[in-house]
């Protein structure tokens, strides 16, 4: 301690590093010592609902305590390994190779060097084949643990799906187990663990999968009962502001609306929801134990929750004197009640393509009427800035459906102009993203664009929304690149990550340390291609995540994929069943 002192008082937000919070867990050391990493700054990992959901199912478990850890900016990194301090976690300051497990949540691709650089100051082995019984068992969880394979060699196991049981059941089995051999094999057992060690990768001469050996299936871990589900009662309140700086409840897991981009649509089925009564209780709680002045109602598609309405009316009563947040509107689901405590800043709308016949073709089934009566609603509100959000570079693309970008844009503007009484100037930012094809979409086996398509399409769009009033971003097409590789990667993109990182890579979600030529460079000198990753895929080639049960069929992605390309929107799953083949698993809400 003091030496970390010297060192908190040289570097950038030292708050980060020191632990304390209100509500944060008291110091303590049981039988079982897990820490929880998030591989990314505090303010982040602070804001992160997933990581206090896991840490509440530990805590179920009589004998285990939770700690955290996040990821050092550089500045803290670097005095940590000049100093030769390892990594420790925040409560107990003990270093993170003491613990018995480590969890790492990987919420974004580019987070994977990040993990790394991690377990590099806490001085535990990189890669699993290395660690032996006196180091921790590494785990690891989150959205884009559903293709494991590039990350595979890092860690002993990872957890697909819901951690909210599965999670307690691993505790459970730590305490139960001598060695680290028994620990995983009996772990391999749970539905929603896969164990890399226990599964080989096949590969034909051509450098094609052929197949995978071992451990061949793994079905995802799925919280039936979310509405009686372990849910925090209390959260930390940062030491330094958060990203996210609120209470949090989520108001339902999945979403019915299927866009045949979003991953996420699909990785979350079935539907469940929380009722009323628990969402306000949850709440009521939340605000009371941290003094936060705004709660979040999140969830994929929160104006899709049946009893929106109703959960407003209750929180209003109970929370007379706390904003609300729905982050999560759809265009269509968009309804003035909903807006009433918001702060007048800003509105989000994500339209994600510009013409009425791409939107078909990715099941986003929003007409460009109801664009129209939603702002035509927000600037009643009071409203003078809207955010728009596209993506370019879909399936079936064209520059007509660029050009509609721009068409949305003009038509928002004349609805604005056409009232004398919004006196402030309108500001319209449209914030264009490139698309990535994800695993477990109907999309999956699609192309990304290249970087002369992507330079051709900002180009023009830019020369479109050259409006006074509109400002127009797009993303860093290396950056699109480098996580199409990473998601749709097999277990030879390991030997590339933890060459990128070697080289200097890590904290790349942070655009001012993403360097994408370190990267090239690695993918180069592993014998790789990036175009062997973005390219399109066969629809009978075995893809590195086939493993993997979501309970969304390979057969019912395909069907989306090709009413994708007859302009066939599915609709919504609130509308009636799609026979996904979730429904043979389990009762969705609405089924």
């Amino acid at each position: 301690m003091n030496k970390l002192d010297k060192i908190l008082l040289s570097v950038e937000k030292p708050a980060r590093y020191i632990g304390g919070e209100y509500n944060a867990p008291a110091a303590d050391w049981k039988k079982l010592n897990y820490c929880i990493c998030f591989p990314d700054v505090y303010e982040v990992g602070m804001s992160n609902l997933g990581i206090r959901i896991v840490a509440e199912s530990l805590r179920t478990v009589d004998g285990v305590y939770v700690d955290r850890a996040f990821a050092p900016w550089r500045d803290y990194g670097e005095q940590l390994k000049k100093s030769d301090i390892p990594l420790y976690a925040l409560s107990t300051k003990r270093p993170l190779k003491d613990f018995d497990m480590i969890g790492f949540s990987l919420g974004f691709e580019m987070c994977y060097t990040t993990v790394l650089y991690m377990l590099d100051l806490a001085k535990i082995p990189l890669r699993s084949a290395d660690r032996g019984e006196e180091y921790p068992i590494i785990q690891a969880g989150g959205p884009c643990a559903v293709n494991p394979e590039p990350m595979a060699p890092f860690f002993d196991l990872f957890v697909i799906g819901d951690g909210e049981e599965v999670m307690a059941e691993l505790a459970k089995l730590k305490l139960a187990t001598k060695t680290k051999k028994e620990f995983l094999k009996k772990a391999s057992e749970l539905d929603g663990v896969y164990v890399p060690a226990l599964m080989e990768v096949k590969y034909s001469d051509n450098g094609l999968i052929e197949g995978f050996i071992g451990k061949t299936k793994v079905k995802k871990a799925v919280c039936r009962d979310l509405d009686n589900a372990v849910f925090p009662h209390k959260m930390p309140v940062g030491n330094i502001e958060a990203v996210f700086d609120r209470a949090v409840i989520e108001v339902m897991r999945g979403c019915p609306r299927g866009c045949r981009f979003c991953q996420a649509g699909f990785l979350y089925r079935p539907i469940r929801q929380r009722s009323v009564e628990h969402l306000t209780e949850q709440a009521v709680c939340l605000v009371k134990s941290t003094g936060f002045d705004e709660l979040s109602l999140t969830s994929l598609s929160t104006g899709d929750y049946p009893k929106l309405k109703e959960l407003l009316k209750d929180l209003k009563t109970a929370l007379p004197d706390t904003k609300i947040a729905l982050p999560s509107l759809r265009i269509d689901s968009f309804d003035g009640e909903f807006i009433g405590q918001s702060r007048k800043s800003s509105l989000t709308f994500a339209p994600e393509a510009g013409t009425q016949r791409l939107r078909d073709v990715i099941n986003k089934d929003i007409s460009e009427d109801e664009v129209e009566r939603s702002v035509k609603i927000a600037f009643e509100k009071g409203y003078s800035s809207i955010k728009l959000y596209f993506m370019m570079g879909l399936p079936t693309e064209t520059d007509e459906d660029l050009d509609g970008i721009a068409d949305i844009v003009f038509k928002i503007k004349d609805v604005y102009s056409a009232n004398p009484k919004y006196a402030r100037n309108l500001r319209i930012s449209v914030s264009v993203s490139t698309f990535i094809p994800k695993p477990f979409t109907p999309f999956q086996w699609e192309r990304q664009i290249t970087r002369e398509e992507f330079e051709h399409k900002v180009k023009r769009l830019k020369e479109k929304l050259f409006v006074k009033g509109v400002t127009f971003s797009w993303n860093d097409f290396s950056l699109s690149e480098l996580e199409a590789v990473l998601a749709r990667g097999d277990r030879r993109v390991a030997d590339v990550i933890e060459k990128a990182y070697k080289k200097g890579s890590f904290l790349d979600s942070w655009s001012e340390c993403l360097k994408a030529d370190k990267w090239f460079e690695a993918i180069d000198e592993c014998g790789l291609k990036i175009s062997s990753y973005t390219r399109e895929r066969g629809e009978n080639e075995f893809l590195p995540w086939d493993f993997i049960d979501i309970f969304v069929t390979k057969d019912y992605l395909l069907k989306e994929r090709k009413k994708a390309y007859f302009g066939e929107v599915t609709g919504s799953c609130f509308k009636g069943c799609k026979a996904c083949g979730v429904q043979k698993e389990f009762k969705c809400d609405r089924c």
